[in-house]
């Protein structure tokens, strides 16, 4: 794509895209070009529609179509400033699947199950506020606040900053982690480097062999706790707005779907026919 490429990029920093959006939507764009080795300035729906086709002969999955499809919308809807064609690419049917959520039982018992404790407290932050993995990798000392019971999460996705709800059981489990620990450094959960903090596929791998000993039959991944910390907060009461702050979620839809209502929660639900001729039942008219 050579200059084109070098706007795209460009574009998509200017707009504060994530680094690994950045570059899922600039591969997948490359592999557009090399497709008819023209230049995307002289192709059009067609040849977009032509690409999609023969990737979903590939069976390529939902979740990646969507993806090209985002990228090549970016690319010719603020790229190329052709917005017309932008508009005219449909976006793929993705199916909409219920993930597996832990009870708080099978929290306690994963947690309890990884051995190292800076491995342990970190994964405990992650479900305790409810972080995605890289803002719990990333934490500093400083980000503790605690006399306002909060966690500041500097430049998250969107490079946004947000403060998220510290709890009092967790404030003392970090307490008793620099105790211990004491770390040298910047960071909360340094790495091999005293500058540098933990990396993801470090406590990926500690995870793994939580899951792995716990017996546990669900597709458990660390990106699970945070899943189950908001629907916790949604079974607990909690205003989905509010859960949507503390995830640091822009739009609403996005936590709508991240959280579910539980089968707990809904079989707890009173149906309006179970009112209907009581007393109770006059509110409905």
């Amino acid at each position: 794509m050579g200059s084109l490429y070098q706007k795209m990029e460009r574009d998509l920093a200017l707009r504060n895209y994530a680094e690994g959006t950045r570059k899922i939507y600039l591969s997948v764009c490359s592999k557009f070009v090399r497709h008819f080795k023209q230049p995307p300035s002289e192709m059009g729906l067609l040849e977009i529609e032509y690409f999609l086709g023969s990737l979903l002969k590939r069976k390529t999955s939902p979740d990646m179509l969507r993806m090209y499809v985002a990228g090549i919308k970016f690319l010719y809807g603020v790229t190329l400033g052709q917005l017309e064609i932008a508009a005219r690419i449909p976006w793929p049917k993705v199916a909409i699947r219920q993930p597996d959520i832990l009870s708080g039982t099978e929290v306690e018992q994963l947690l309890r199950l990884v051995d190292q404790l800076k491995y342990r407290v970190l994964l405990t932050v992650v479900y305790g506020a409810g972080l995605r993995i890289s803002e719990a990798c990333r934490l500093r000392v400083e980000d503790i606040d605690s006399k306002r019971h909060l966690l500041h999460i500097r430049q998250s996705k969107g490079h946004k900053d947000r403060f998220v709800v510290l709890s009092q059981r967790l404030l003392e489990i970090l307490r008793d982690y620099w105790k211990q620990v004491q770390p040298v450094g910047p960071f909360l959960f340094p790495g091999a480097k005293p500058d540098s903090h933990i990396s993801k596929a470090a406590v990926h791998l500690a995870w793994k062999f939580a899951v792995a000993r716990s017996g546990i039959r669900k597709h458990v991944t660390v990106h699970l706790l945070r899943h189950s910390f908001a629907t916790h907060l949604l079974e607990m009461g909690t205003d989905i707005r509010v859960v949507q702050v503390l995830l640091g979620h822009s739009s609403i839809r996005t936590t709508a779907r991240y959280t579910r209502v539980s089968q707990r929660h809904v079989g707890s639900l009173t149906s309006p026919f179970d009112l209907l001729g009581t007393e109770r039942g006059a509110v409905l008219g």
